[in-house]
């Protein structure tokens, strides 16, 4: 009788079993993205993705040879707060679309920061007190990233 891992199966990495999203290493915050990072990080079908562009004129990723779409930073924002209205909040895609058309959606992006500044200073405080810590940098780095989206989604629905 044989073994399960010889009936066509691959070793397994000398490192072990490592996903490979946990060997992937990270992107500067102004990479693009490829389809299947977005709809990772989102946790949404890549199909979706692809059906909110059509429903969706803001959404513009690049697309390169053969059809392969590379999504900006400033899609993927977006993209977060489509899927946040509608997945979170309830909403429908004439809704979105609605938010979108009327100027709702710079009010919205207005809230969500309102609601994470605080969270936000309160991370940022509390490592204030471990100077040179990495979770400091790191920290730093987060907030640093966050708002060069805010900044690049107001200019592009402002």
């Amino acid at each position: 009788m044989r073994s399960p891992q010889s009936v066509g199966a691959r070793p397994l990495p000398a490192g072990g079993a490592n996903p490979p999203s946990a060997r992937r290493l990270e992107k500067s915050s102004s990479a693009f993205r490829t389809i299947s990072e977005v709809a990772q990080d989102l946790d949404v079908p890549q199909h979706v993705l692809r059906f909110w562009e059509t429903r969706f004129a803001q959404i513009r990723p690049l697309k390169r040879g053969g059809g392969r779409r590379y999504y900006r930073p400033e899609d993927v924002a977006l993209l977060r707060l489509i899927r946040e209205l509608l997945y979170d909040e309830g909403y429908t895609i004439k809704g979105v679309q609605k938010l979108m058309r009327d100027g709702g959606l710079k009010q919205r992006l207005a809230q969500i920061e309102a609601e994470n500044a605080p969270e936000l200073a309160a991370v940022a405080a509390a490592s204030e007190d471990e100077a040179g810590d990495p979770l400091r940098r790191q920290l730093r780095a987060i907030l640093a990233e966050l708002e060069a989206l805010r900044d690049r989604l107001r200019q592009a629905l402002g």
